[in-house]
C-alpha cells in the first residue's frame, strides 16, 4: 500500500509500505479520510519522543471495511485501544488505562495510508448522509466533548459563558461541544486572522484576536486547546472565581498558570486526555444528528500531497481549522 511516512524531522515521504493484516476481532479498513492533528505536527517537528521515525502517523480516520461480514460498512475509527479489564476501563475511564495504545504510536502504525486495521469495538458505523471527511472529525471533536463534559460536571451543569483558546480543530470542536451541551455564550480566541475569518464566516462562531479580549473578561469555563505557557496564563487570568479550566493542549509542559489566583479564587484545573469510548460514541451521535453543525469547514487534499499540507500548516498558510487527507 501507499503511505505517508514520517522519516525524520520535517521529513515526510509518500512511499510503499507493507499492507496491514487484520487479526481475529479486527477489521481491515480502506482509509478514505484522515485528518492532520496537532500531535502529528508535534511528531513532524521532532517534539514527540512517543513517535519515533520511521512511522506512519495519523489517527483521525474514517473509511470502509474491506472483507468479512462487515464488508462495505462505512466507519469512523476510535484510535484508542485499551485493555478493557483494568480499574480505569471497568469504571468508564478507559482513556486512563495504563495499557492504552493509540494508532500512530509504536507498535501500531497510523492511518496516513491506504489501509489500517482496528478491532471491532473501536468502530462506529457512519450513516449514509454523513460524508467520511466529516466522519473523521469524530476523533478531534471527541477530545473537546470529553473536556466539556468533565468541566460541566464540576460546575454541576451551571455554565453560561465559556472561553476557548485556540481556533484549530480541537478548539473549534470544544466550542461546538459547548453549544451542543448547553452553553450559550462561547468565545474563541484565535491569533490567525485567516482562521478567524473562517471561524466567524463559515463555522458560525464568535472568534476574536487575543488583543481584543478585555483584561477584565471572566468566564465560567475556559478551554485551553493549545497548551503553551502563554495560553495557560490567559486561562488562569480569565476563569471566574469558582470557575473551571479544561486543559487539552499539549504544546509544552511547564509554565503559565497563576496558581496563587487559582488558589485564592478556587478555580479548578482539569487536565484532559483524549476521551472515553462512551464520549467517542456520544460525539459521533451528536455529529450524525446535526447537533454539531454542518462540519463543512475542512480542507481536503490528496494523501500524496501530505508533505506539502504539513509544510503549509507549519507556515500558517492554511485558514481551515482542519486539513483532511484522502488516500
Amino acid at each position: 500500500m501507499k503511505a505517508l511516512v514520517y522519516d525524520g524531522v520535517e521529513d515526510l515521504q509518500y512511499r510503499e509500505m507493507p499492507d496491514p493484516v487484520a487479526k481475529p476481532g479486527q477489521q481491515l479498513i480502506k482509509v478514505e479520510s484522515v485528518g492532520i492533528c496537532g500531535s502529528d505536527m508535534h511528531a513532524y517537528l521532532g517534539h514527540d519522543d512517543r513517535r519515533p521515525a520511521p512511522l506512519i502517523l495519523g489517527h483521525e480516520a474514517a473509511g470502509t471495511i474491506v472483507g468479512g461480514l462487515r464488508n462495505g460498512e462505512r466507519v469512523t475509527v476510535n484510535p484508542l485501544v485499551t485493555c478493557g479489564v483494568c480499574a480505569a476501563c471497568t469504571s468508564g475511564r478507559d482513556n486512563l488505562c495504563p495499557e492504552r495504545l493509540i494508532i500512530s504510536m509504536p507498535p501500531r502504525e497510523g492511518a496516513f495510508a491506504q489501509y489500517v486495521v482496528m478491532r471491532d469495538e473501536n468502530l462506529v458505523t457512519v450513516p449514509d448522509h454523513v460524508s467520511l471527511d466529516a466522519a473523521c472529525l469524530a476523533e478531534p471533536i471527541a477530545c473537546g466533548w470529553h473536556t466539556v463534559r468533565l468541566a460541566l460536571e464540576t460546575l454541576n451543569g451551571a455554565s453560561d459563558s465559556a472561553l476557548v483558546i485556540g481556533g484549530g480543530a480541537i478548539g473549534l470542536g470544544a466550542a461546538l461541544s459547548l453549544t451542543a451541551q448547553g452553553v450559550g455564550d462561547v468565545t474563541i480566541v484565535e491569533p490567525n486572522a485567516l482562521r478567524r475569518d473562517v471561524l466567524n464566516g463559515v463555522c458560525g462562531q464568535m472568534s476574536i484576536a487575543p488583543d481584543d479580549l478585555p483584561d477584565d473578561a471572566l468566564f465560567d469555563l475556559v478551554v485551553d486547546g493549545v497548551g503553551y505557557a502563554a495560553t495557560r496564563a490567559v486561562a488562569s487570568a480569565h476563569a471566574r472565581p469558582g470557575g473551571v479550566i479544561g486543559h487539552i493542549g499539549l504544546g509544552e509542559g511547564e509554565g503559565g498558570l497563576d496558581v496563587r489566583r487559582m488558589t485564592l479564587q478556587e478555580i479548578t484545573f482539569i487536565g484532559t486526555y483524549t476521551y472515553t469510548a462512551q464520549d467517542f460514541r456520544d460525539t459521533a451521535a451528536a455529529m450524525f444528528d446535526g447537533r454539531l453543525g454542518a462540519l463543512d469547514w475542512t480542507q481536503a487534499r490528496e494523501l500524496a500531497d501530505g508533505a506539502e499540507a504539513f509544510a503549509d500548516i507549519r507556515a500558517g498558510r492554511t485558514a481551515a481549522p482542519k486539513i483532511v487527507l484522502n488516500p
